[in-house]
C-alpha cells in the first residue's frame, strides 16, 4: 500500500464541497494506467483490501476517488473504501460487489450515495446476472435512455453507471462526472484508452452502445456502517 501516495491524494481533495473534492481527487489520478482485474482473487481464495494507486479499472478508480473525497486520514480512507466495495464492509470474494446495481443499492441504503435515476423519463431494465463463481440472480433497475438524459440532471462529482445491453450483465462501465463551462465531462478508466482519461460525456454516449444511464450523487455526512435492506 502506498501510504504517501494516499496522503497526497487526500491532501488534493481536502477542501470544498463533496462534489469539488471528487473533482480534485479524480483530476489528481488522470493519466494513471489501466489495470486488468486490479483486485485479483477468485472463489475460495483469500482476499485482502487493496488500495493501490498504481493502476485502476473503472470501478476501482471510482471507489478510490470517492473514498479520498470522503476521508481525512489514511485509516479513514481505507475504512471508507472497504465499506464501499464490500457487502456490509466484510472483505472477501463472495462479499465484493461484483454487480454494480448491488453496489448502488447498498451504498444508497447506508447513505453514501443518492440515486437520481427516478421519474417519468426513466425506464426499467431486467437482467439475469451471472458472474463465474457467484450465484446468478434476477434483478431490475431504472435508467435514463441515453438520448433522454435530462439536461441539468447531473452535477460535478456525480457517479455515472452505463447499463449493458447484455442479458446477463447490469452495468458495463462506470465513471465520474465534472461540469465545465456547461459541458459534462466524463472521467473514467477505460480499457480501450489504457489509462484514466477525461473526455466529453456526449462523445462517450455517441460512441458506445448501452441500455441507458444510471446517475448517483455522493452524499455529505457520515454514512451508516449498517446495511438497510433496499426496497
Amino acid at each position: 500500500m502506498d501510504e504517501d501516495g494516499i496522503r497526497a491524494l487526500l491532501k488534493a481533495a481536502r477542501a470544498g464541497t463533496l462534489g469539488e473534492r471528487v473533482d480534485r481527487a479524480s483530476a489528481a489520478l488522470l493519466g494513471r494506467p489501466y489495470a486488468v482485474q486490479p483486485l485479483g482473487g477468485g472463489p475460495g481464495q483469500p482476499e485482502v483490501l487493496s488500495a493501490s494507486l498504481d493502476g485502476f479499472d473503472c470501478v476501482t478508480y471510482l471507489e478510490t476517488v470517492l473514498a479520498a473525497a470522503r476521508a481525512r486520514t489514511v485509516e479513514a480512507f481505507l475504512a471508507t473504501l472497504r465499506r464501499l466495495r464490500y457487502r456490509r464492509g466484510r472483505v472477501g470474494w463472495s462479499t465484493r460487489h461484483h454487480y454494480m446495481t448491488d453496489w448502488a443499492r447498498e451504498n444508497a441504503a447506508r447513505g453514501a450515495v443518492r440515486d437520481l435515476t427516478r421519474g417519468r423519463g426513466t425506464v426499467v431494465r431486467r437482467r439475469r446476472l451471472s458472474v463465474p463463481g457467484i450465484a446468478g440472480k434476477a434483478t431490475r433497475f431504472r435508467c435514463f435512455p441515453k438520448r433522454r438524459l435530462p439536461r441539468g440532471a447531473a452535477a460535478t462529482g456525480d457517479l455515472v453507471l452505463f447499463a449493458s445491453t447484455r442479458p446477463d450483465l447490469d452495468v458495463f462501465h462506470v465513471g465520474l462526472l465534472v461540469r465545465r463551462d456547461g459541458e459534462l465531462r466524463l472521467r473514467h478508466a477505460p480499457r480501450s484508452r489504457g489509462r484514466v482519461v477525461d473526455q466529453p460525456l456526449a462523445a462517450f454516449l455517441a460512441a458506445e452502445r448501452m441500455s441507458g444511464v444510471i446517475l448517483l450523487r455522493p452524499r455529505e455526512g457520515r454514512p451508516s456502517s449498517r446495511r438497510t435492506a433496499p426496497r
